[in-house]
């Protein structure tokens, strides 16, 4: 490297954007992602003992897979090399392992490969990578925001360990925008900006998890800003949403903005407007609720409020709360947009949560009335002797595998718990259910 070439890089690291500048530079300075990088977790492990194998980082932009490399490569006795698959060949690989394998060769010092967007290699690019992955001439570092069981080769795959990054918590946001307000050094603290509580909480809640997103809004807050008369840069909430053209939903999330727009949503599903359900459900969305928590308010919809006058809609609910958190978002607010509207078109039935509430309260006023001789259990050694069994008519023995006979504690005998209503598929259950109470007697 000529002292061109230094100079070149020390421009570029001081001219680089706020997000690039904060980077971790070690282990200890990153933040999130705790299920991988904890105490005593694999990757932690391998990092500190500079063990690494080929592995592959897949998450959403701003969670940290570059950042991982860098860290890594920063504390590896091993070579390190770093290709982008958006702009690289084959002959940059060529290049790369050829240097990896005269770093082995002459000084038997093992090199590391980064391929940020792995994914965009076809499938001949990474077959190519296989022998040299395979005997140990380098240990691959994949990054890809795409699913790498899809989009990755599956002889990479077994030859790698796949770790999973999740979005940033907002807490662990508030820790790195805090950090660039106060770095003098590589951050904005020369600058005396000041990132008021509500724009901090609002910028850690809109970016998504994207801690990139997160502090180019905030750079972007400090350098458009015109500095105050007492020589501060003051970033608030309004300066915060022009930065990140995203406007703040009144919406706390432990509070009443919380549970009031849930409940309109619920009310919304449950009154049959599909309309006014995908609006709170965008509310919600876009204020940054879980979308698991919002899977689990429908599949409790789906059986409170529509029941068996349409039981699809349960499985619909389920079907989406499971395919949520195996794609994510922002493609997850399809599937809860679907599901939202399929429960809100349905039609309506609460007799199932009325009869489970009214045999409970039946349970409390008496919790354990005889079980019916004919319906105790005649298998265990003994129960014949004492009765147990006696009477009982097996369903399948009569025609249409019912026969008429009590299932209720004598106490209770005749009690209608279930009371079908005329809606949807409820209407022929309860006609079924009628006509085999009121046929005649097998």
């Amino acid at each position: 490297m000529d002292l061109f070439d230094l100079m070149r890089e020390d421009t570029q690291e001081k001219e680089a954007p706020l997000a690039a500048r904060m980077r971790p530079q070690t282990l200890s300075e990153v933040v999130g992602q705790e299920h991988i990088l904890g105490p005593g977790r694999m990757l932690t492990r391998m990092i500190q003992a500079d063990r690494l194998r080929s592995v592959i980082f897949y998450g959403p932009p701003g969670t940290g897979k570059t950042t991982l490399a860098r860290v890594i490569a920063g504390t590896t006795s091993a070579g390190f090399e770093k290709i982008n698959a958006t702009t690289a060949g084959k002959k940059d690989m060529e290049e790369a392992v050829n240097r990896a394998k005269d770093s082995l060769g002459m000084y038997g010092k093992k090199t590391i490969l980064f391929i940020d967007e792995i994914h965009r290699f076809n499938k001949g690019q990474q077959d190519f990578l296989l022998p040299f992955v395979e005997d140990g001439t380098i240990v691959l570092i994949g990054a890809t925001t795409e699913n790498p069981y899809f989009e990755v080769n599956s002889a990479l795959i077994s030859r790698s360990t796949v770790f999973e990054l999740r979005p940033l918590k907002p807490e662990d946001i508030k820790v790195l925008l805090g950090r660039a307000v106060k770095d003098s050094k590589r951050g904005l603290g020369s600058m005396n900006v000041v990132l008021t509580d509500d724009a901090c909480d609002f910028l850690a809640d809109a970016c998504g998890g994207d801690a990139r997103s997160a502090l180019n809004a905030l750079e972007l807050g400090a350098l458009t800003t015109a500095v105050s008369q007492n020589g501060r840069i003051v970033i608030d909430l309004n300066v915060a949403q022009e930065c990140i053209q995203k406007r703040a939903v009144r919406y706390d999330k432990s509070g009443d903005g919380h549970y009031d727009t849930i409940s309109a949503f619920i009310k919304s599903m449950r009154g049959s407007d599909p309309d006014a359900a995908v609006y709170w459900l965008a509310r919600m969305l876009y204020a940054g609720e879980d979308p698991k928590f919002i899977a689990r308010r429908m599949m409790i919809c789906a059986s409170e409020d529509v029941g068996n006058a349409d039981p699809q809609a349960l499985v619909v609910a389920v079907a989406a709360a499971q395919a949520v958190e195996r794609i994510g978002m922002p493609e997850g607010k399809l599937i809860l947009s679907e599901a939202a509207i399929y429960i809100a078109s349905a039609p309506k039935s609460n007799a199932c949560t009325i009869a489970i509430d009214d045999a409970l309260d039946a349970v409390t006023a008496d919790p354990s009335p005889a079980v019916p001789e004919h319906l105790r259990d005649s298998h265990y050694p003994g129960a014949g002797k004492l009765g147990h069994g006696a009477g009982y008519k097996y369903a399948h023995d009569f025609p249409h595998h019912y026969v008429k006979q009590q299932y209720l504690p004598d106490a209770l005998a005749g009690t209608a718990f279930y009371r079908p209503t005329a809606e949807g598929r409820e209407k022929a259950v309860g006609e079924f259910l009628n006509n085999l109470k009121h046929g005649d007697d097998a």
